[in-house]
C-alpha cells in the first residue's frame, strides 16, 4: 500500500492518499498555452478533484459568495451545495446535482463550505457536506440514498473526505463535543458501526487504509494529540500513539510497514507544569463554588486567554474538560510521527516509535514519499527532503517566487513533484533528495485543491477554474 494502484485517482490525494500515480509524459511548464488540454470555469469550493474512468468528479458552492478587495477572504451569504461530473477528456461537464444545504455552519475564512472531496468506488461516487452529510450517486448522476449527518461543533468548518474500505463509507466526524467516526453501507447508506472518540476533539484529517499481513483492515486516523489506528470491520480502536498537535490537517501516507503522519499548530509546546491542573485552577479561581469558571473568574488564571478559545461547548463557562484539552492543547508538541506498524495498545514507548520530528512541519499539505525520498512543504515556501527510514534531513531550501502559504498537498510522478501555494505559485520539481526546479508559474489566483494525475495528464483546480495540463500530441 501507499503506491498508485491502477490508473484512477479515486479519492482525496490520489490511491490511498499517497499522492503518487504512475503516470508517464506529465508536462513541465503548466504558462505554457500549449500545455493546456481544456480549462472550464468552476464555482467557488476547495474540494480536489477526483477521477474515475473518463470522468471527474468535485463538489462546489454555486452562488452566495462574495469576495472582499484582494485575494483574502470569501464571504458567504447562503450559496447552493452542488457536484460536478466533468469528461476527463474534454472538459464538458456532464452532469450537475444539488444537495440540501439545511444549515450554513462556521467556518474559517481559507475554508469553504465544499472542502471535503468526493470519493468513487469505480461505479458510484459518495460526497460529504457539513451543512449536510452524505450523497452516493451513480456515474450517471442517478441519486441513490442520501444521509443526513451533524450538525457538528467545528469552528473552522470541514476538511475531512469520505473513503471506501471493505464496503463501507468511512467519515471521520471529529469536533469539539462527541467526536466520533463513522462506518455506513457504500449501497444502501445504513450505518453499520460508530466509534465515539472522546479523548480528541476537532480535526480536518482524512484518513488512510493499511492492510497487515495478517488482521483486520485498518483505518489509520491522525487525531487532535495522537495517531491511532480502528478496525475498518467493527470500528474497535486497535492501537495508537500519542504526540502531535492540535487540530490536525493532513493526511497520513504509508509507505511499505510504515505511516507516516504530520499534525502541526501554532502556539503549543508549553512545559507541562506552565498550565495549572484544573483542580488548581479552581482553587484560585472559582469565586461562586459551581467548580467552573465564568469569563470573569478565568481571568485569575488565564488573564490574556479569551473565554472562547477554552470553552469547547459553548456553554460561556469552562468545566474540567475544556479546561483538561487546553492543557494538553498548550503543552502538546507539533510532530511528523514514523510508527512500525504491528502491536496492540498504547505504543507510545514502544520500538514502534521510530523517528519523529518537531521542526519543518507543514501545517495543512500532507507529506509526500516519492521514489523513497520524503517530501515537507512548509509555510513560506520551505521545502525539505527527508530519508523516510530515519528523519535524516537531506535537503532543506526555499522555492523561489513561491514564498507563500500552502494548503494543497504535493503530488509526484513522471519524475517530477508538483506543489502549488496558497495564492497560486505553482513549482515543478526534479524529483529526488537533492531535488531542483524545472518550472514555476503563476496561476493568478488562489489554490487549495489538491491536483490529480492520471495517465499524461495533470488536473489543477484553482478558485475560479479547473485546468487539463497534457503535453501536447506529436504531429
Amino acid at each position: 500500500m501507499g503506491s498508485a494502484d491502477g490508473a484512477d485517482w479515486p479519492r482525496f490525494r490520489g490511491p490511498n492518499g499517497s499522492g503518487v500515480a504512475d503516470a508517464t509524459g506529465l508536462p513541465v511548464d503548466l504558462g505554457d498555452e500549449q500545455n493546456v488540454a481544456w480549462k472550464i470555469p468552476l464555482p467557488w469550493g476547495h474540494s480536489s478533484p477526483i477521477i474515475s474512468g473518463n470522468r471527474i468528479f468535485l463538489t462546489a458552492a454555486e452562488g452566495g459568495e462574495k469576495a472582499d478587495a484582494g485575494r483574502q477572504k470569501i464571504v458567504d451569504s447562503g450559496g447552493t451545495l452542488v457536484t460536478f461530473a466533468i469528461d476527463r477528456g474534454n472538459g464538458e461537464i456532464l452532469w450537475k446535482k444539488v444537495a440540501p444545504r439545511p444549515r450554513m455552519e462556521r467556518y474559517e475564512k481559507t475554508n469553504s463550505p465544499a472542502s471535503p472531496s468526493p470519493v468513487s468506488d469505480g461505479e458510484n461516487i459518495y460526497v460529504f457536506f457539513g451543512d449536510f452529510g452524505l450523497i452516493s450517486y451513480t456515474a450517471e448522476g442517478d441519486e441513490r440514498w442520501r444521509l443526513p449527518v451533524g450538525p457538528f461543533n467545528n469552528v473552522n468548518g470541514h476538511g475531512t473526505s469520505p473513503i471506501l474500505a471493505g464496503g463501507k463509507v468511512i467519515l471521520v466526524c471529529d469536533s469539539d463535543t462527541a467526536p466520533y467516526m463513522l462506518a455506513v453501507n457504500k449501497d444502501s447508506g445504513k450505518n453499520v458501526w460508530k466509534a465515539d472518540r472522546p479523548e480528541t476533539t476537532r480535526s480536518y484529517v482524512t484518513p488512510v487504509l493499511f492492510q497487515p499481513k495478517e488482521g483486520p483492515l485498518e483505518v489509520i486516523v491522525p487525531s487532535a494529540y495522537f495517531l491511532a489506528s480502528y478496525s475498518a470491520d467493527t470500528g474497535e480502536k486497535l492501537w495508537w500513539v500519542n504526540g502531535g498537535g492540535w487540530q490536525p490537517k493532513s493526511t497520513p501516507i504509508i509507505h511499505d510497514d510504515m505511516i507516516y503522519a504530520n499534525s502541526w499548530e501554532g502556539g503549543t509546546s508549553l512545559p507541562a507544569d506552565a498550565i495549572p491542573t484544573f483542580a488548581e485552577a479552581i482553587k484560585k479561581a472559582d469565586k461562586n463554588g459551581d467548580k467552573m469558571m465564568d469569563a470573569e473568574e478565568l481571568k485569575a488564571v488565564e488573564p490574556k486567554r479569551k473565554l472562547y478559545l477554552i470553552d469547547l461547548d459553548h456553554d460561556k463557562l469552562v468545566d474540567q474538560r475544556d479546561w483538561e484539552f487546553y492543557r494538553i492543547r498548550r503543552t502538546s508538541k507539533s510532530s511528523l510521527l514514523a510508527v512500525r506498524h504491528g502491536g496492540r495498545g498504547n505504543l507510545t514507548e514502544s520500538e514502534n516509535l521510530v523517528w519523529s520530528l518537531q521542526r519543518l512541519l507543514p501545517n495543512v499539505p500532507s507529506p509526500l514519499i516519492y521514489d523513497d525520498v520524503l517530501y515537507l512543504i512548509k509555510d513560506g515556501g520551505i521545502l525539505s527532503t527527508l530519508n523516510p527510514k530515519t528523519g535524516e534531513i537531506l535537503k532543506q531550501g526555499r522555492l523561489k517566487n513561491a514564498l507563500d502559504k500552502y494548503y494543497a498537498s504535493p503530488v509526484g510522478a513522471d519524475g517530477k513533484v508538483y506543489m502549488i501555494s496558497q495564492l497560486g505559485k505553482a513549482t515543478v520539481l526534479q524529483a529526488g533528495a537533492q531535488w531542483n526546479i524545472l518550472a514555476t508559474h503563476d496561476f493568478g489566483e488562489e489554490v487549495y485543491a489538491t491536483p490529480a494525475i492520471v495517465d499524461n495528464r495533470l488536473y489543477i483546480r484553482t478558485r475560479n477554474m479547473l485546468y487539463c495540463f497534457a503535453r501536447p500530441a506529436k504531429p
